[in-house]
């Protein structure tokens, strides 16, 4: 890394409560395909590579870990560090432990921090506001956010009043005051006064100074994730923190820890196109349309319908002579609200939890390091689900305590140990493994492998597994 590389942080530890169903605990919106054919997080990382960029960071929820290291594999991205959270505790000890990281070997670099799942439409004028913050990061100290000019009055944003231009930064000015989230009448003011700019929620500093105001304003903060960082411990590609260090932060925003108490704020107000997709009516604000004003994702079809977002993750879906709503199917579970309470979204995981409903944070299909499953019936003493396994990827050897599972191989090739045998099974293939069996399944072909699994036994719950031996590293 050259003195002159911006290192990306990338900060991937919401849950998206606002997009329910597609986003979840599980699964949360920076890794759905939301505005193009890539995730979120893919966009976001994308906009960071090549010349002038150094390896990103990351700093995501332990249990998203692979996901992301797949995601991220995909999209090409090379050789990330990515910092696993062993719970979250808001952006500040996010942003700390990353600054503290970057600090050890190149205190003077310039950090560029964006949270994972927001769009831009305009990567250039993302890039030329970059080189103005990056400037400013490095000749005079500055901690720079980036402002959206505003388009409406939003009630769902922070805004940030602009002071006056800085002489030796081009482009940036002096923040004189942060707003909360306000409500629709101050939004409406801020919006006309032609002063406020909404708060993107990304920031270009060195790493020197976000540790050296972070000490000033938050030592607490500073202090945890340095001792997470003095207590991680290296897991496959990952940084994993030290649990009980980390646990001891704060948990506050970097907004509250640092950026309102510094005398280092600065703003550059731009254009690019962005949006923090936090609801359905934002996405439904940014996604291309038909003629009635529609946006539809999936097989939908609308008849008599105007302005409505629909998306369908796999079932037929069709609205009829309806205006202005949102409807949002899933595998497992379907959303219909007014546009308008697209904000309310959380009243009904809220909801749903106190229900002790599972659908509120997690999906029926989940993923694991070498692949997903899907359950497809659950009955009593039995279960089936579907198991697709990526080519080269490989369970853990294992054996439960309470059931049998039998194996039919749907599409390609299952490579099977089962105590002291090892079996080979192809298309229409099936294997027996009776309780108490040690075994492995492992795609050695060259295409994702398809098989159907039939658990019988006393208790089905995915904690009767004992694994032996894990590629991944889990226990």
């Amino acid at each position: 890394m050259s003195l002159n590389d911006i290192v990306p942080v990338l900060l991937s530890g919401g849950t998206g409560t606002r997009l329910w169903p597609l986003s979840r605990e599980g699964f949360p919106k920076q890794f759905w395909p939301l505005v193009s054919s890539r995730s979120m997080i893919q966009e976001t990382a994308l906009r960071a590579v090549g010349e002038g960029f150094a390896p990103a960071v990351v700093v995501a929820n332990e249990a998203h870990r692979f996901l992301i290291a797949e995601q991220l594999r995909e999209a090409g991205i090379v050789a990330p560090r990515i910092l696993l959270e062993p719970e979250g505790r808001n952006s500040a000890p996010a942003i700390a432990a990353a600054a503290a990281l970057v600090a050890e070997a190149s205190p003077g670099a310039v950090l560029w921090i964006m949270a994972a799942d927001a769009a831009i439409k305009d990567v250039a004028a993302l890039h030329a506001a970059l080189a103005q913050a990056a400037h400013a990061a490095r000749e005079t100290g500055r901690i720079v956010t980036f402002g959206m000019r505003p388009t409406a009055p939003e009630t769902s944003f922070g805004y940030i009043e602009m002071g006056a231009p800085l002489g030796d930064a081009p482009g940036v000015h002096a923040v004189a005051r942060f707003t909360e989230k306000p409500d629709a009448a101050t939004a409406a003011a801020l919006l006309a006064d032609g002063k406020h700019v909404w708060n993107s929620g990304m920031f270009v500093a060195t790493a020197a100074t976000l540790v050296t105001e972070l000490e000033r304003h938050a030592p607490e903060v500073i202090a945890a994730a340095r001792a997470a960082l003095a207590a991680a411990t290296r897991d496959l590609d990952f940084i994993r923190l030290g649990a009980e260090a980390f646990r001891a932060a704060p948990s506050i925003s970097i907004d509250y820890a640092v950026m309102e108490r510094t005398g280092h704020a600065a703003v550059i107000p731009a254009e690019l196109g962005w949006s923090d997709v936090g609801s359905w009516d934002a996405l439904w604000t940014i996604a291309e349309k038909d003629g009635a004003g529609n946006a539809l994702q999936g097989p939908v079809t609308a008849v008599d319908s105007r302005n409505c977002l629909v998306r369908s993750e796999g079932i037929r879906t069709a609205v009829l002579g309806l205006e202005d709503v949102v409807v949002v199917v899933t595998e497992d579970a379907v959303l219909a609200m007014p546009r308008h309470r697209a904000q309310d979204v959380k009243k009904v995981v809220e909801t749903l939890r106190a229900e002790g409903v599972a659908e509120a944070g997690a999906h029926r299909r989940v993923y694991r390091p070498w692949g997903q499953y899907s359950g497809l019936i659950m009955g009593d003493r039995f279960q089936v689900k579907e198991i697709v396994v990526r080519p080269g990827g490989k369970l853990s050897l294992q054996k439960h305590h309470h059931r049998a599972e039998h194996w039919v191989v749907v599409k390609g090739t299952a490579r099977v140990a089962r105590d002291a045998e090892s079996l080979l099974l192809s298309e229409n293939q099936s294997v027996y493994l009776p309780l108490g069996c040690i075994h492995r399944l492992e795609n050695p072909g060259m295409i994702p492998l398809h098989l159907i699994e039939v658990q019988v036994g006393s208790y089905l719950g995915e904690d009767d597994i004992v694994r032996i031996e894990d590629t991944y590293g889990r226990s």
